[in-house]
């Protein structure tokens, strides 16, 4: 430092030491008081509860009290652009999705957010696996039987459930047609949830994560085709993968991240990453997120970013092939 008042005007050696001062002191110093989490999806959904699970692991490692704010509507871009616009501080952050992050940004060409420009990745939460879900009555034992009766127009035209148009369900019907060489009629479910008309037959598949679903696949209310993955998932040993069953360029996932707005200091995101690391090691975290068929995954700043950069670049292309525009 020495060197660099001698060699720098006075002025600038000055403001040097005050940033290097500022991102020690955040270094040693962050968190000194409560941490919110954005959350842009409604308090007691499948992702909220994943939020106030990791927000309790930040607050029992850093000494702080982490707390998730609900800010759900619009396809999540109403909390979205309330995380983008806060300050960079390490006070506020945001729990992003593939939803929010990857798959809006290609369907809106209007956001008042930007998706790449304003955030700072800190970690990987984790993905969710995404299967083909269907109503027991289905006659099929998995997806390439379902697949190939299609083909063979030996069977009607298949119902498939989304949660509406643009939806993660939706898009991942679209790229399931689309992969497979098949046309199935994707029926929009915009203001109610599809699975007790899929439990009960009046619609026959679905593509989605499994928390939801987890439960009544094990009871038998449900059945359980294919799953993505590059291997068959621990918590269903039994149900094949997409790769397995002739489709292996059909790989959506659901994931969940922690970011902060950009500008955050770097020494706070490092700390913050190491503390999910941490957290990711709890085995009774990573088991409740095995039994719906996800995998707890944490990850350094740099690695997520490029994890966002690959997964928006793949949904863009699917909404592209797709032609689904929102305005």
């Amino acid at each position: 430092m020495n060197v660099l008042k001698k060699v720098l005007p006075a002025g600038l050696a000055a403001v040097w030491i005050a940033a290097s001062t500022a991102v020690a002191y955040a270094d040693t110093d962050y968190p000194s008081k409560a941490v919110r989490i954005i959350a842009p999806f409604p308090a007691g959904s499948g992702p909220d509860a994943n939020t106030r699970e990791i927000a309790a692991e930040l607050t029992k490692i850093l000494g702080q009290t982490f707390y998730v704010e609900n800010r759900p509507g619009a396809s999540n871009i109403i909390g979205t652009e309330v995380a983008a616009k806060a300050p960079a501080d390490g006070y506020s952050l945001y729990v992003g999705t593939t939803s929010s992050l990857s798959v809006v940004p290609h369907l809106y060409s209007k956001l008042p957010f930007n998706a790449e420009k304003d955030f700072a990745a800190v970690s990987l939460l984790g993905v969710l696996n995404t299967g083909l879900i269907a109503t027991p009555g289905v006659p099929f034992k998995d997806a390439r039987a379902l697949v190939a009766a299609l083909k063979s127009n030996k069977s009607e035209s298949m119902t498939v459930a989304t949660s509406g148009i643009g939806s993660y369900s939706h898009l991942s019907g679209v790229w399931f047609n689309n992969a497979a060489g098949v046309t199935t009629n994707l029926i929009p479910y915009n203001s109610s949830s599809p699975y007790n008309d899929l439990m009960a037959g009046q619609v026959q598949l679905m593509f989605d994560g499994l928390p939801v679903a987890a439960s009544s696949i094990r009871a038998g209310k449900l059945k359980l085709l294919a799953i993505t993955g590059k291997q068959r998932h621990p918590s269903f040993p039994d149900v094949p993968t997409f790769a397995e069953s002739g489709l292996p360029d059909y790989a959506p996932i659901a994931w969940q991240g922690i970011l902060a707005p950009a500008g955050t200091p770097k020494a706070i995101l490092e700390k913050l990453s190491a503390a999910m690391k941490k957290a990711c090691q709890s085995e009774e975290l990573a088991k409740r997120w095995r039994e719906y068929g996800g995998e707890l995954r944490c990850n350094s700043p740099a690695e997520f970013t490029a994890f966002i950069e690959a997964d928006r670049a793949m949904w863009g292309k699917v909404i592209r092939e797709a032609n689904v525009k929102m305005n």
